[in-house]
């Protein structure tokens, strides 16, 4: 008979040896291209197209940080941040050749070089991206006021900390992981619906996340957990019971409105006939349909 405080589908017998090896593949949707070492496995040069701005990304929720920014500086006035969006196919492992490595050591999309200068800059993570991009521009989406700039650097630091609970936990075990596991499953999803707390509790009070203005901190958080509100993400809005936080969905409605966080989301997605694989003209979004597209 088992221990009744042991899950039934909980390998009772499992012990964690004394020294891991990487003996046998991780199993689950992502097998093939999780590895515990870094580094290129293939050459590849990366392409370089004709504006500052060399974007190599993906549709996800972190690469629509990014291309939202773009497009946002763009529907703004910002003329200089044109930019050329390559696609990057994690499922290919493309995030592992040579020239995308070099760019971000880390192998994760969003990777961006900085060509507008001199000498071309790399930046790797979204949020470094997304400051990079506010203060190239003169502080845009980025607020001048202490007070306000503390509450924008706070709600974008807490995206970067918050988000892995949300995919790389609750999402890999929930959608992802070769058998569901309930200690995994609940624990994750106890920890999503905290944070979609904090942010219903910070929406009932102030109309952006980091007051009265729309900034980079709404651009970071949006993707993630705007995509989570609608149900979007890994078919789990039933699941979490997102419709009860009013506060959250009242801004993800304001943002997903917004023409710029339209085009942006279209970009670089890799399936489907309603976005762009790349980006490198204003005009590319003339080919599309008019209808954006709904998964995050």
């Amino acid at each position: 008979m088992s221990d009744p405080a042991t899950p039934a589908n909980h390998p009772a017998d499992y012990a964690p040896p004394k020294v891991w090896a990487w003996n046998k593949e991780s199993g689950g949707r992502f097998a093939a291209i999780n590895r515990p070492v870094a580094g290129p496995t293939h050459d590849k040069v990366l392409p370089i197209g004709k504006h500052p701005f060399q974007l190599y990304s993906l549709g996800t929720p972190n690469g629509v940080k990014v291309t939202v920014m773009f497009e946002e500086l763009l529907a703004a006035g910002h003329k200089g941040a044109e930019y050329d969006a390559w696609l990057i196919n994690i499922g290919e492992g493309d995030q592992f050749g040579s020239g995308f490595v070099d760019v971000n050591p880390n192998s994760k999309i969003p990777a961006l070089m900085d060509r507008s200068g001199k000498t071309p800059i790399r930046l790797f993570e979204s949020g470094a991206i997304l400051m990079h991009l506010a203060e190239k521009f003169g502080g845009a989406f980025f607020p001048t006021d202490p007070e306000k700039r503390a509450e924008t650097l706070s709600w974008l630091f807490w995206q970067v900390g918050s988000a892995p609970y949300l995919g790389g936990g609750f999402g890999h075990f929930y959608a992802y992981a070769p058998f569901k596991i309930e200690y995994a499953i609940d624990r994750f999803a106890m920890e999503v619906k905290r944070q979609m707390d904090v942010l219903d509790r910070r929406l009932a009070d102030a109309e952006y996340l980091a007051g009265d203005e729309y900034t980079i901190a709404d651009m970071a958080v949006w993707p993630w957990y705007g995509a989570l509100a609608k149900g979007l993400t890994y078919g789990a809005g039933e699941f979490l019971s997102v419709q009860d936080y009013k506060n959250v969905q009242r801004w993800t409605d304001q943002i997903a409105a917004r023409p710029a966080v339209k085009r942006g989301r279209r970009v670089n997605r890799a399936q489907g006939d309603d976005g762009l694989r790349e980006r490198h003209d204003a005009s590319d979004f003339d080919k599309l349909p008019e209808k954006a597209p709904e998964k995050a």
